[in-house]
């Protein structure tokens, strides 16, 4: 089931994102983030009313989805960048893609023109995936990151939508 996440969900949320952190290239962060800055996080995207869904399943997050604007300035008010992530104990279940559609209607909906993807150069599966959702390759920021010893090259994919109405 796919509903919008509640302060409730934030421990599960924060356990899969700190997962990522640790053991993967799709944040090209260190330290894993506290349930402090977690919550404040989720205030601040529900304040400003960007989409935070989650993917429940047996009654756990299996994974949550979000977008916010690209970058923070006017001109890019109909820009934004999404986030998708799942629990390792549920790949390969279809649960981002099912994430991702929510997530594009939910843009299409509030005039979202287009919806950009900052995905790790090696993450080949994230890239096809984007790539069967519609998404066009926009371009690579080579050594962009430098994450368990070595420089990543981060690539940009991007979605046209209609856009504001």
């Amino acid at each position: 089931m796919i509903r919008f996440m509640e302060e409730q969900d934030i421990p599960e949320v924060l356990d899969i994102y700190n997962d990522i952190i640790l053991t993967s290239k799709a944040v090209y962060r260190y330290e894993i983030q506290s349930l402090d800055e977690k919550i404040q996080w989720f205030k601040e995207q529900q304040a400003l009313g960007n989409p935070l869904l989650v993917f429940e399943e047996n009654g756990m997050i299996a994974g949550f989805a979000t977008y916010s604007q690209f970058r923070p300035y006017p001109g890019y008010q109909y820009t934004m960048e999404h986030s998708v992530y799942v629990h390792k104990e549920h790949y390969q279940k279809g649960i981002a893609t099912k994430l991702m559609h929510r997530l594009i209607a939910f843009a299409q909906e509030n005039g979202v023109k287009t919806l950009v993807a900052g995905i790790d150069g090696e993450n080949i599966g994230s890239i096809k995936a984007h790539e069967k959702l519609g998404f066009e390759y926009a371009g690579t920021i080579r050594n962009a990151g430098y994450k368990f010893e070595q420089w990543l090259d981060l690539v940009f994919y991007q979605l046209h939508l209609v856009g504001p109405k």
